[in-house]
């Protein structure tokens, strides 16, 4: 998939989080309800942003990511990181952690409840002792609502480096059945000229992503189903916020559906 294989232009169209912010309100909420942490561990971790500001901010800090590509650009930019290729359903490392994250609705990539219930077994399986899981998720009013919760189309600019991007559109069919879309990705990158007076230099990156749409419900029957299929990892959900600030998921300005989750105790 060309967008993940290019770890710099994916990193540039989410440009517009608030990396630091979102560390603030992550760490924040890992204490509150699980517990300081010193070691976090970041799934589906892309080009590792809150990964590598975890890391700054004196945490020891695991990335896991599939794509051999992003785990390259994680590593060569934050080499203080462990970096694990890996997959979110089936990974085991020797280690657990006191704070687990993922972030930007990684979970999409999760195509069928059997595969959302083994991420969450595994999550549960790499739990301190009373530690959160912290999981970000699109919120449900982007499909199930008309109105707009969130932008398909945006720009960045960072550095002189300004990018267009176009990801997908709310009007995108959504299969009823299946609750899958295939969104039409399209990142245009503007660099300034090699020379002065010179052309700016141009180049798009595209492809179509098959996302699945969850919704909260969904949520809490996959927390079920793991919880039946392995009880000595179950989870459970015991916070839920609209933004990376207090914001309920029911609120008006809410645009994210983030769930706090721990070990069943």
């Amino acid at each position: 998939m060309a967008i993940y294989d290019d770890p710099e232009a994916y990193e540039l169209a989410c440009g517009y989080r608030d990396v630091p912010a979102e560390v603030d309100a992550l760490l924040s909420w890992s204490a509150r309800h699980g517990r300081t942490p010193g070691t976090v561990l970041e799934l589906a971790a892309g080009p590792a942003e809150h990964a590598r500001e975890l890391s700054r901010r004196g945490l020891d800090v695991t990335a896991l990511d599939l794509n051999p590509a992003m785990c390259a650009y994680a590593k060569a930019r934050g080499p203080e990181l462990t970096v694990v290729q890996g997959d979110m359903t089936d990974f085991a490392l020797d280690e657990r952690f006191d704070l687990i994250v993922t972030l930007l609705d990684s979970t999409a990539h999760l195509h069928t409840l059997d595969a959302l219930a083994a991420h969450l077994h595994r999550v549960g399986a790499h739990l301190a002792d009373g530690a959160a899981y912290i999981l970000e998720m699109s919120h449900p009013a982007d499909r199930l609502s008309l109105d707009e919760s969130t932008m398909t189309s945006w720009t960045v600019e960072r550095d002189g480096v300004t990018a267009h991007v176009s990801w997908g559109s709310l009007d995108d069919p959504l299969d009823p059945l299946t609750q899958m879309v295939d969104d039409r990705v399209v990142i245009r990158i503007t660099e300034p000229p090699s020379r002065p007076g010179g052309p700016a230099r141009v180049r798009t990156v595209e492809g179509v992503v098959p996302f699945r749409f969850w919704t909260a419900t969904e949520l809490d029957a996959a927390v079920r189903v793991a919880a039946l299929e392995h009880p000595e990892t179950a989870l459970e959900i015991v916070a839920r916020y609209g933004d990376f600030a207090d914001v309920s998921p029911t609120a008006d300005e809410a645009w994210r559906l983030i769930s706090v989750l721990r070990r069943r105790r």
